[in-house]
């Protein structure tokens, strides 16, 4: 369906607010959801708008209840965290073969049955 100008950037400022999702415009004004997007981006441009951010570079909320051990992680530097994240990556591969490596890594548990 063909929709007018002052339509399609109705169409935009619904997106750009929140009212509704790009997904959910396309549903309802049958229509793509690129063309979902291209509406509020319409619609951005010709009020001067800034861009949407995704939060990439801005610090994540966290909400007021935060998991056991957020604030240990929230403490940490980038390179800490890093290395957290390849040892939990490490562990959950091990896992899933079958063992787990306590300690040091001088004693290894097999699953029961994963051995023969």
């Amino acid at each position: 369906m063909k929709y007018t100008k002052e339509e399609r950037l109705d169409i935009g400022r619904r997106i750009y607010d929140g009212e509704i999702t790009r997904y959910e415009a396309a549903d309802i004004y049958d229509i793509g959801v690129q063309t979902a997007r291209n509406y509020m981006r319409i619609y951005r441009d010709t009020n001067h708008l800034p861009p949407k951010s995704h939060r990439k570079d801005g610090p994540i909320k966290v909400s007021q209840k935060s998991p056991a051990g957020m604030e240990e992680l929230e403490s940490m530097t980038k390179e800490e965290l890093i290395h957290e994240l390849v040892k939990a990556r490490i562990t959950e591969a091990r896992l899933k073969k079958g063992y787990e490596v306590k300690g040091d890594g001088s004693v290894i548990i097999y699953d029961s049955k994963n051995t023969r």
